[in-house]
Protein backbone atom coordinates (compact mmCIF):
# COMPACT_ATOMS: atom_id res chain seq x y z
CA UNK A 1 0.00 0.00 0.00
CA UNK A 2 2.68 2.70 0.75
CA UNK A 3 4.63 1.38 -2.12
CA UNK A 4 1.52 2.67 -3.92
CA UNK A 5 1.11 5.89 -2.97
CA UNK A 6 4.69 6.34 -3.24
CA UNK A 7 4.47 5.71 -7.05
CA UNK A 8 1.53 7.68 -7.54
CA UNK A 9 2.92 10.81 -5.77
CA UNK A 10 6.19 10.27 -8.28
CA UNK A 11 4.02 10.26 -11.00
CA UNK A 12 2.02 12.99 -10.28
CA UNK A 13 5.19 15.17 -9.08
CA UNK A 14 7.02 13.93 -12.16
CA UNK A 15 4.32 15.25 -14.53
CA UNK A 16 3.69 18.60 -12.82
CA UNK A 17 7.71 19.34 -13.24
CA UNK A 18 7.17 18.67 -17.34
CA UNK A 19 4.13 20.43 -17.59
CA UNK A 20 5.76 23.35 -14.89
CA UNK A 21 9.47 23.59 -16.71
CA UNK A 22 8.70 22.77 -20.37
CA UNK A 23 9.28 26.12 -21.96
CA UNK A 24 6.35 28.12 -23.46
CA UNK A 25 4.75 25.94 -26.96
CA UNK A 26 3.42 29.30 -27.91
CA UNK A 27 5.85 31.59 -27.81
CA UNK A 28 5.81 34.17 -31.12
CA UNK A 29 9.04 33.43 -33.11
CA UNK A 30 11.11 36.95 -34.32
CA UNK A 31 9.91 38.18 -37.82
CA UNK A 32 12.63 37.32 -40.56
CA UNK A 33 12.13 39.90 -43.73
CA UNK A 34 9.88 39.05 -46.30
CA UNK A 35 12.69 38.69 -48.73
CA UNK A 36 16.01 37.66 -48.09
CA UNK A 37 19.01 36.93 -50.66
CA UNK A 38 21.83 34.80 -49.96
CA UNK A 39 24.92 34.92 -51.65
CA UNK A 40 25.32 33.17 -54.57
CA UNK A 41 26.24 29.55 -53.95
CA UNK A 42 25.14 29.56 -50.30
CA UNK A 43 22.44 26.93 -48.94
CA UNK A 44 20.85 28.01 -45.37
CA UNK A 45 21.73 24.98 -42.70
CA UNK A 46 20.49 26.84 -39.43
CA UNK A 47 18.96 30.07 -38.37
CA UNK A 48 19.13 31.70 -35.14
CA UNK A 49 17.51 35.09 -33.49
CA UNK A 50 19.17 38.08 -31.64
CA UNK A 51 17.90 41.05 -30.26
CA UNK A 52 17.86 43.32 -33.56
CA UNK A 53 19.58 40.88 -36.43
CA UNK A 54 20.04 37.03 -37.33
CA UNK A 55 22.33 35.30 -38.17
CA UNK A 56 22.79 31.95 -41.26
CA UNK A 57 24.65 29.46 -41.09
CA UNK A 58 25.43 28.02 -44.23
CA UNK A 59 26.67 24.95 -45.69
CA UNK A 60 29.82 26.13 -47.06
CA UNK A 61 30.53 27.11 -43.92
CA UNK A 62 30.03 30.79 -43.74
CA UNK A 63 28.14 32.77 -40.64
CA UNK A 64 26.41 35.54 -42.08
CA UNK A 65 25.00 38.11 -39.89
CA UNK A 66 21.58 40.31 -41.04
CA UNK A 67 20.37 43.37 -39.29
CA UNK A 68 16.37 43.31 -38.80
CA UNK A 69 15.72 44.91 -42.32
CA UNK A 70 17.51 42.01 -44.33
CA UNK A 71 20.67 43.82 -45.03
CA UNK A 72 24.02 41.89 -44.51
CA UNK A 73 26.32 43.16 -41.61
CA UNK A 74 28.89 40.92 -41.38
CA UNK A 75 30.06 37.47 -43.37
CA UNK A 76 32.49 35.55 -41.40
CA UNK A 77 33.97 32.64 -42.22
CA UNK A 78 34.23 29.00 -40.33
CA UNK A 79 37.06 27.36 -40.15
CA UNK A 80 37.61 23.61 -39.34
Amino acid sequence: MVLMVTMIVGVITVVWLLVTRMPDGNAIMPALPDSLSLPDGAKAEAVTFGKGWFAVVTTDQRLLIYGADGTLRQDIGISP
